[in-house]
């Protein structure tokens, strides 16, 4: 058997929803063929994803562009929306014949639409899974434009044309979708390591809280060498940033997987994407979440992050002068709640039920 998985390359944080799936998934059925067509990193991928699996890497979407981390080009990203629905019939033909050639025996995407139309044109069983879609952030962003009504349609249609959309909780309302299957919370645990993590550091470090800084996935360096030292904070970044400060350390040279990171860190500083959300709560690890108003995700994660005592706001300009320390005594008396998250599993029987019926 073939599962083909879609995967949006828009940040890490659809790949992160997809991986406790797929590994749920070789769990049930360790022979399955997996095959992920996707351009992010692979060994991102490889230090998530349990099974073997080939790799496409080409990306079957692009969700949005991004200016930074926080800041979407609207611009750009309607523009290339129009691009690809002025010739939206060729494209699913392209696409459609591609898959015909992969031979999947099914398809699950997260959340690429242009993938499940071509699905239905070739014949291929699909499968939806997110906590958003493109064409109700499309709808938010770029309703006003002349196109819209043409490319929220097309859209629509393919979402619809889903055997199922699986929504793990939290997931937006997505009302107008009549596939839509339930499942709950999906996030990857990790195993908490403090005491390790703290040997794997500086010494210098000692008693001060470590902080995880992680922008989801998406292009981003803030200006930490620029941010005062001495604030009581140790500081987890990418080894990408090349940071040079005396507070910093790259949590790459750590040796702990990302998830165990976060289980064993005091806390992430990031957005609210649903990755990050779901695996805070889940690792009891609270969020120093930097708002985002006009994403309309936001206020679903949000609520649930709150619900568990998760969530610490930071103010955007934060980010540039680096002044922290003043939210520490919160942060050290926040109690996180976690919850189960079942939603893998549950992903993981809808799949199996339609590979073996």
């Amino acid at each position: 058997m073939h599962l083909l998985t879609a995967i949006t390359p828009h940040g890490f944080g659809h790949a992160a929803q997809v991986a406790p799936v797929l590994n749920a998934l070789h769990g049930r059925l360790p022979d399955l063929r997996i095959t992920l067509y996707t351009d992010l990193p692979a060994a991102f991928l490889r230090g998530r994803i349990r099974s073997d699996f080939e790799q496409i890497a080409q990306a079957p979407d692009f969700g949005l562009l991004m200016d930074s981390a926080l800041a979407i080009d609207l611009e750009s990203s309607a523009a290339a929306y129009r691009r690809l629905h002025n010739d939206w019939e060729q494209q699913v033909a392209e696409q459609a014949r591609v898959l015909r050639r992969l031979d999947p025996d099914l398809i699950l995407v997260d959340v690429p639409y242009l993938t499940l139309a071509a699905a239905a044109v070739a014949g291929i069983p699909a499968v939806a899974m997110c906590s958003l879609n493109w064409a109700d952030i499309y709808r938010h962003y770029f309703s006003g434009r002349e196109e819209a009504a043409r490319v929220l349609e097309q859209m629509q249609a393919a979402y619809r044309s889903a055997q199922a959309f699986l929504c793990p909780e939290p997931s937006m309302p997505m009302d107008w979708l009549d596939n839509r299957v339930a499942v709950g919370p999906i996030a990857g645990t990790g195993r908490a390591q403090p005491e390790q993590l703290r040997r794997r550091l500086p010494r210098s470090v000692g008693d001060q809280r470590i902080v995880l800084v992680a922008p989801g996935g998406v292009k981003a360096r803030f200006p930490i060498d620029q941010w005062p030292h001495g604030q009581g904070i140790h500081w987890l970044v990418s080894a990408d940033w090349q940071a040079r400060h005396p507070d910093v350390s790259h949590y790459q040279d750590t040796g702990l997987a990302f998830t165990d990171l976060i289980a064993s860190c005091d806390a992430v500083l990031g957005k609210c994407g649903y990755g990050t959300v779901t695996e805070c709560v889940a690792n009891a690890t609270p969020l120093l979440y930097v708002p985002r108003p006009d994403w309309p995700e936001e206020p679903t994660l949000l609520r649930w992050l709150e619900a568990h005592g998760a969530a610490l706001a930071v103010a955007p300009e934060r980010l540039d002068d680096g002044c922290f320390a003043d939210l520490l005594p919160a942060l050290a008396a926040m109690r996180v709640r976690p919850c189960p998250t079942p939603g893998g599993d549950e992903a993981a029987c809808h799949l199996e039920r339609l590979l073996v019926p």
